[in-house]
């Protein structure tokens, strides 16, 4: 499955659209990453522990959209766009929100 955030491919013509197809994934942060992540942010260092977690989030959001795009019997999604969003999830935690979406095609 070839994914591309430009609307076309050089050399490959589409041949069908086949429609929208997304993906999301919501994933917690358990709280001794954020506890730790909340002292590296106070003496400048990267979060380890929320950058894993963001490149999970991105990956689930990305299968989720390009088993979406296969079942409409899609080989391609072009026009992918990926949204982070961060959640409060109460009580002091937070969630991790990614949303993958693109246009499914036949190439």
């Amino acid at each position: 499955m070839l994914i591309t955030t430009t609307p076309t491919i050089d050399g490959k013509p589409i041949k069908e659209y086949k429609g929208l197809v997304s993906g999301e994934a919501i994933l917690g942060a358990n709280i001794f990453k954020d506890f730790f992540a909340g002292i590296r942010d106070i003496v400048g260092g990267r979060s380890a522990a929320y950058e894993k977690e963001l490149r999970t989030a991105k990956e689930t959001a990305i299968n989720e959209m390009v088993a979406e795009a296969q079942r409409l019997g899609a080989n391609a999604v072009v026009g992918v766009d990926l949204d982070y969003e961060t959640i409060s999830a109460g009580g002091g935690g937070n969630m991790l929100m990614v949303s993958a979406s693109g246009t499914a095609v036949v190439l």
